[in-house]
């Protein structure tokens, strides 16, 4: 997942991304180093935050609006 890639060029600390969210940096940190999956309604918070389609989240393509 390109959660850590999206986080750092925004320059957002994983606290600041998880008060934004409503989640704790812990579970951000989890997502990060794959220790933890995100469900559906997870994957679609990280991708609106980041505005960016859930196909790029997961690395299925590289253009970041399109989907496969």
């Amino acid at each position: 997942m390109r959660l850590k890639l999206l986080r750092q060029q925004k320059n957002i600390s994983q606290l600041k991304l998880a008060m934004d969210l409503g989640m704790n940096q812990n579970s951000i940190s989890r997502y990060e180093n794959l220790e933890r999956e995100a469900d559906y309604a997870t994957l679609i918070a990280f991708a609106d935050y980041f505005n960016v389609s859930i196909d790029y989240l997961l690395e299925r393509t590289d253009n970041p609006k399109t989907n496969v």
